[in-house]
């Protein structure tokens, strides 16, 4: 039994400019005719396990952001801990002042509030690592 091969169909298809630039450069980077690696990119679309591997790129992004949403809930449960073990401390170990000197304490409280702001605000413009990770790096 003889086979013949089977001929090729033509196909005029309108691109986008910037996708058809996209395919040129792809097929001179890989050495192939830019037909062949559309009708790659077709057969691929339009196998039966395309929606599978769709699906695994889903997939893999949602780990992706479980991953991180389980290291924001760990940090803020540390800062929620940091914080709440500050308080705790602060008020145990915080003696209450006598009247004659609470204005001039609350000017001082003032003046550091604004100070540890503008230190807050320097770390958060620079860039730098979060506190607590310096923290645990220093600790491990």
């Amino acid at each position: 039994m003889a086979v013949t091969a089977e001929r090729k169909q033509r196909l005029s298809v309108y691109l986008d400019p910037d996708l058809k630039r996209r395919l040129a450069d792809f097929a001179d980077r890989r050495e192939q005719s830019a037909s062949l690696i559309a009708e790659a990119a077709i057969a691929s679309f339009l196998s039966p396990d395309a929606d599978e591997r769709r699906e695994a790129v889903v997939v893999k992004r949602l780990d992706r952001i479980d991953r991180n949403l389980r290291c924001l809930e760990r940090d803020l449960e540390i800062a929620s801990e940091t914080l709440a073990l500050f308080i705790r401390f602060w008020l145990n170990a915080t003696v209450p002042l006598p009247d004659e000197v609470q204005a001039e304490a609350r000017a001082k409280g003032a003046q550091r509030y604004d100070q540890f702001v503008q230190a807050l605000g320097r770390r958060l413009t620079q860039g730098q690592k979060p506190l607590h990770r310096e923290v645990s790096q220093e600790i491990d």
